[in-house]
């Protein structure tokens, strides 16, 4: 027994001087995870030289973000090139993938490029704020999606920079700064500020998709792989398509139906024709504001309902819109018109703005008139598909004093929930209403309004079974 213990004393001394001597030996400071700043072995250009090399290759006095098969290739492999920026995306919600966002500046930006790089998540290594080196040696530049990108060079194409590169590609600065929003109002959209990180001021989801009919980011049967919703300015009657991924990891979430401000990346849709606004985080969306922006709908507060069909028109066997009482005027000057169409039998009036050139085609269909004195309780409905939706440019509207030319009527909004149809293929006829209209005197003309522009509001709607009830 005696043995043993002195045997443990032994064991328990020798334990003693071991790990003294561990802790003497070895260092148990917390690790130096400090990013140092890189020495770079090579001149630094701005996004704005790619630009203007871009622009020569292509042979044009300015850059074409619409020429997406001429690129510019940095190959030489003596001397090191570097760009330098600021990142502005993040891909933490999902949003954003494979891809980093980058303009030249924290503040007052002015021009961005799209960093395509086969690796995810990229948030941890590139957030927003980091200033970044891009080592140019073997890249190119062009256009993708309609937005100027960095990448490797896969035949005529800027693809993404493989994933085993990353490290010999970019560099992380030690600088991290706050991330100044760009204020940018929809009128000023354009292609050279695409990539960059703006703030959309005084702005509202379309009342069509919130409140009751509200709908979440991207989590709609209809959204395949973008969930795409109509942002309206308050300050004026424009709007944008807000694009989340339906592998955003908040898809899910209900669009708020106030009104405020939104920090984006204004970008292109898929075809680059169209321009979307993304977020990196729904805490972007600052819509809290009640005190929304919608017009001053007819409001009918008389009993309505019932009756038979005062007015009805379904375009079968239908002649031209002249002949039969209708007025089509584009009153913009433009040649996009309403005209009759059919599918599978069924005629209907269709319009599209798509691949018409024209900015702006602002078109009125405009019924018969309609006397409501020997009726009451009138109500108003119509079926609507709207199809390739890249927003609701459609309203209903009401006018006694119509003469003939929809600019000199005077009109009253109707509140019609439009559609919201899916991006990229036909939707589904809905029907709308019934509207009460009951208050509404006299002879009346219904007012179909399609507000569309060439290429960012050419949602096709096609309009069939207009119908107004009375007793």
């Amino acid at each position: 027994m005696k043995t043993l213990k002195i045997n443990k004393l032994i064991l328990l001394f020798v334990g003693l001087i071991v790990f003294n001597s561990c802790v003497e030996d070895d260092d148990f400071d917390t690790p130096n995870t400090a990013v140092e700043e890189p020495v770079l072995t090579g001149p630094v250009v701005q996004i704005s030289s790619l630009a203007g090399e871009l622009a020569q290759e292509q042979g044009n006095g300015s850059l074409d973000y619409t020429d997406e098969e001429t690129t510019f290739s940095y190959t030489f492999n003596e001397n090191d090139l570097f760009m330098e920026g600021y990142v502005v995306s993040s891909d933490e919600g999902g949003n954003f993938f494979e891809e980093i966002i980058i303009q030249d500046n924290f503040e007052n930006p002015t021009i961005g490029i799209k960093l395509l790089i086969d690796v995810n998540p990229l948030f941890i290594r590139y957030e927003p704020g980091r200033k970044v080196y891009v080592k140019l040696n073997g890249l190119a530049v062009g256009i993708t999606n309609g937005v100027l990108s960095l990448g490797a060079l896969n035949g005529n194409e800027v693809d993404k920079i493989p994933s085993a590169l990353e490290n010999d590609v970019i560099f992380r600065s030690a600088e991290v700064q706050t991330l100044v929003p760009m204020p940018l109002a929809f009128a000023d959209f354009a292609d050279d500020k695409t990539n960059l990180f703006v703030q959309l001021q005084d702005v509202q989801f379309n009342r069509n998709i919130v409140g009751d009919n509200a709908l979440t980011y991207a989590s709609e049967p209809s959204d395949e792989f973008d969930g795409e919703r109509t942002l309206e300015s308050c300050a004026g009657s424009s709007s944008v398509i807000f694009s989340t991924s339906t592998f955003a990891d908040f898809k899910g979430l209900t669009l708020p139906a106030g009104r405020g401000n939104i920090d984006a990346i204004l970008s292109k849709d898929f075809f680059g024709e169209v321009f979307n606004i993304n977020v990196n985080t729904p805490e972007d969306v600052n819509l809290t504001s009640t005190d929304r922006c919608d017009p001053e709908f007819l409001e009918c507060t008389g009993a309505s309902g019932g009756g038979a069909a005062i007015f009805e028109e379904d375009f079968e066997g239908f002649g031209t819109y002249a002949s039969e009482g209708w007025d089509n005027i584009n009153i913009s000057g433009t040649d996009t018109d309403w005209f009759i169409s059919s599918f599978s039998g069924n005629f209907y009036s269709r319009i599209s703005a798509f691949s018409s050139g024209n900015t702006e085609a602002d078109v009125w269909l405009v019924t018969p008139s309609i006397n409501m004195d020997g009726t009451t309780g009138e109500e108003l409905s119509f079926d609507v598909q709207a199809n390739f939706d890249n927003g609701t440019n459609l309203s209903a509207w009401v006018s006694t004093d119509y003469a003939g030319d929809p600019t000199t009527a005077t009109w009253t909004i109707l509140d019609a929930t439009i559609p919201v149809g899916p991006a990229s293929t036909f939707g589904n006829f809905e029907t709308v209403g019934p509207i009460n209209i009951s208050c509404v005197d006299g002879d009346m003309v219904i007012g179909f309004f399609y507000e569309g522009s060439d290429p960012s509001a050419t949602t096709r709607y096609h309009v069939d079974n207009v119908i107004v009830t009375g007793n």
